[in-house]
């Protein structure tokens, strides 16, 4: 063994020990960061104009602090980029990670000082909860993949500017950087396919143990990788042990993914975000991953039926229940107050808190009152590919129908297959008698005739990409939403396929 993977052990101890006092006692952790985020931005412009003098339990800062998404913070959030000091919290931030919002254009949310440990560690505590667990360190010895954007930074007003992924690429700590893959210089390549070609010819003859990135980009990298040598991943990575991912749902991709692959190997699953590393897989036998909740972030939670009601409730992680869906909402030691990131999520445990990630709030369905939701849509799917086991799908996404040339409107699901079901037809059938199952709204409308059942819609292989490619989203951390209220997505992807 050589040297990182011994002295990775200690170390996973010590991580797995501390872990235990907040894993439980959440509630005392929360409380916490409550006190000394509001305490340490009372002096800020935000903290200000919020009265954080006045606010001393939950229920004050809920009077003094609204729920904001990023347009309404970003009167704030531009006099930071401005240059300003001592806006959202003390001082400047160090980073701001640049993401692009469906309507606000380009985001910059802030990485300050504090943060940025946040980020750190936590990716660096998922692999160390793997090998306390497993005892496997030995992938620490070889070569280590991160699929991820350019750590190429630009500046404004003094403060670095970049892709979350490539800021984080800074901190790689020093006993990794050389076995670290791949090259600042090859991450720097702005063209996709150019990069993940540059990527393969770096890798290909390295010995790979551990391979990290969103799923459909690494099955892209593992489907250039077979096309130029005619071999499963395991036989061109031998000693390829530990995938991990984050960013979707890795149900629909499994199959695929481990066919290429040629051999189980262990998965670690990571919920990171722009505005915080949320949460990761801290177990093999368990479902869920660990709500990381004495990281920097004092969380609040909106059930999800009430989200867009005028006053919501907004609860903290004791007041949560198992099996609901709740909009995630943070504030934290970068500066952001009320923050809804717009994720949501469901509780599977709460001793200790475990989560699944269940979709987008504004990701839905429901051009006819039956609000859809994503993780009905990829439940639905689930159950449809293990009634046709040899199906294999590359991407998908769902769109509304509302005015066909003929018939009721439907809900039409575009998918591309790696292996396509033997029975198409069945398999709309299952879709949809799934989501039917699944959604009591939608049942309603496909048995009052308001709606006809799903139709499925078979892309060819490539469309996704090309699609992305289109709209300048191709590789890194971008991916495309499970499903819309409106047709822009879908009609993109039909023009593509006409035009190719």
């Amino acid at each position: 063994m050589g040297i990182r993977s011994v002295l990775s052990k200690p170390l996973a101890r010590w991580v797995a020990q501390r872990q235990q006092d907040w894993m439980y006692g959440p509630g005392a952790a929360q409380q916490r960061w409550f006190t000394r985020l509001v305490e340490t931005a009372r002096n800020t412009e935000f903290g200000r104009d919020h009265h954080f003098r006045d606010v001393h339990t939950v229920a004050d800062f809920r009077q003094a602090v609204p729920v904001r998404d990023y347009e309404d913070l970003k009167p704030y959030i531009q006099k930071v980029v401005d240059g300003q000091e001592n806006i959202l919290w003390p001082g400047k931030p160090v980073y701001f990670a640049k993401t692009s919002g469906t309507t606000s254009g380009t985001k910059y949310i802030p990485l300050t000082k504090e943060s940025i440990p946040n980020h750190i560690n936590s990716a660096r505590d998922a692999l160390l909860n793997y090998v306390h667990e497993t005892g496997n360190s030995r992938f620490l010895d070889g070569k280590l993949i991160f699929l991820s954007g350019s750590p190429e930074l630009t500046q404004k007003n003094g403060i670095h500017v970049g892709r979350l992924s490539g800021i984080v690429n800074h901190h790689v700590p020093a006993y990794l950087r050389t076995n670290q893959l791949p090259s600042y210089e090859t991450n720097t390549i702005d063209d996709w396919e150019t990069k993940l070609e540059t990527i393969i010819d770096e890798t290909i003859h390295q010995p790979m143990s551990l391979i990290s990135g969103i799923p459909p980009w690494v099955q892209m990298y593992f489907d250039r990788i077979q096309a130029r040598t005619g071999k499963k991943i395991k036989d061109v990575f031998p000693d390829f042990s530990v995938f991990v991912y984050g960013g979707v749902n890795f149900e629909p991709y499994r199959a695929k993914l481990f066919e290429s692959i040629g051999k189980r190997i262990d998965s670690i699953e990571t919920y990171p975000a722009s505005e915080g590393f949320i949460a990761y897989q801290d177990t093999q036998t368990e479902e869920g991953l660990l709500m990381l909740l004495d990281s920097g972030i004092f969380f609040e939670f909106i059930p999800t039926e009430e989200y867009f009601s005028e006053n919501p409730r907004r609860l903290t992680i004791e007041e949560v229940e198992l099996g609901k869906n709740y909009a995630v909402v943070i504030n934290n030691n970068a500066g952001l107050w009320g923050y809804s990131i717009g994720d949501t999520v469901k509780f599977v445990s709460r001793d200790p808190y475990r989560l699944l990630v269940t979709g987008r709030i504004k990701h839905f369905i429901s051009a006819f009152g039956e609000h859809v939701i994503g993780e009905e849509v990829e439940k639905a799917l689930q159950y449809a590919m293990q009634q046709q086991p040899e199906t294999e799908v590359v991407e998908f996404t769902v769109a509304p129908m509302v005015a066909p040339a003929e018939g009721l409107p439907y809900h039409e699901w575009l998918v591309e297959f790696a292996t396509p079901p033997h029975d198409p037809a069945r398999f709309a059938h299952d879709l949809d008698n799934r989501l039917i199952e699944l959604n009591v709204y939608y049942d309603d409308l496909i048995t009052g005739a308001i709606l006809q059942p799903l139709r499925l819609t078979s892309l060819p292989r490539g469309a996704f990409q090309q699609y992305m490619k289109s709209q300048g989203k191709l590789g890194g951390q971008n991916k495309v939403p499970r499903l819309a209220n409106d047709r822009k997505i879908a009609d993109g992807l039909l023009a593509v396929m006409n035009n190719g």
